[in-house]
């Protein structure tokens, strides 16, 4: 098994969403899974893929994926559509991220605008992934929200606007999103769809930061030389407030 395969086998392994932590026993998974029960397919390619009530087999996690991906099981689909895309197979990605798509699973949705909005394995089209991230983002997946976020930036497919930009950051950076925390903090550095603050915008910068995300230490460098040491003070204590409490006490 070469080095790149193992690698694409890792990230299904923690990349797969679900849990199987209430799921029956192994052997009534398999049971299940060899009756054609899509749910019990998947569950069964997690099982193999976390070692749990039988040893960890990734040969055995692909084919059930494979299965549970053909019988219709969203999250299988989506997890397949990912594989396909590691293995350079960008049309296949869509055709299985679409499908999963079109039975509302939003990561499927986030992925299938992603492929529109970067034109990978289907034309570029600004709309069409405006439509895809906009029904992920509905349903709180964060990756979509800072994607139509950044569209109403950039006016790709949707008219520009700068307050609708900052109305998805902010939810995607509630929810602990880095890149959508930095761009928040852009917005407020620059007052682009909320009044200028620099306060504000530290704090987001800083809470990105934190997380390692890079360009977010450059940031910080630029904010403090706008700053008294007064604001600076109140931003660091407003952010380590928002840390302790899961984004959820950030003003």
């Amino acid at each position: 098994m070469n080095t790149r395969y193992i690698f694409l086998i890792l990230l299904l392994m923690f990349s797969l969403p679900g849990s199987v932590s209430a799921a029956p026993d192994f052997e009534e998974t398999r049971k299940l899974a060899e009756q054609g029960n899509a749910s019990a397919q998947f569950n069964l390619s997690l099982m193999y893929a976390r070692g749990l009530g039988t040893p960890q087999d990734f040969v055995e996690m692909l084919k059930w994926q494979q299965k549970a991906a053909e019988n219709g099981d969203a999250r299988a689909q989506t997890s397949y559509g990912l594989m396909k895309r590691y293995e350079s197979n960008d049309a296949e990605a869509v055709k299985w991220y679409r499908k999963a798509a079109e039975q509302g699973y939003a990561k499927a949705q986030a992925s299938l605008g992603t492929m529109y909005a970067d034109g990978n394995g289907v034309p570029e089209n600004d709309t069409e992934a405006v439509k895809w991230y906009r029904k992920a983002a509905e349903q709180g997946n964060a990756d979509a929200q800072a994607s139509l976020g950044f569209m109403y930036v950039n006016g790709n497919g949707v008219p520009k606007n700068d307050a609708e930009a900052v109305k998805w950051f902010r939810k995607a950076a509630e929810q602990g999103l880095a890149w959508a925390q930095v761009s928040l903090g852009l917005m407020y550095t620059t007052g682009d769809g909320v009044p200028e603050n620099n306060v504000k915008a530290y704090i987001w910068t800083s809470l990105a930061k934190a997380q390692g995300f890079e360009s977010a230490k450059d940031n910080i460098g630029v904010l403090k030389k706008r700053m008294t040491r007064e604001q600076i003070a109140e931003a660091q204590t407003i952010a380590a407030r928002c840390f302790e409490s899961n984004y959820k006490n950030c003003d």
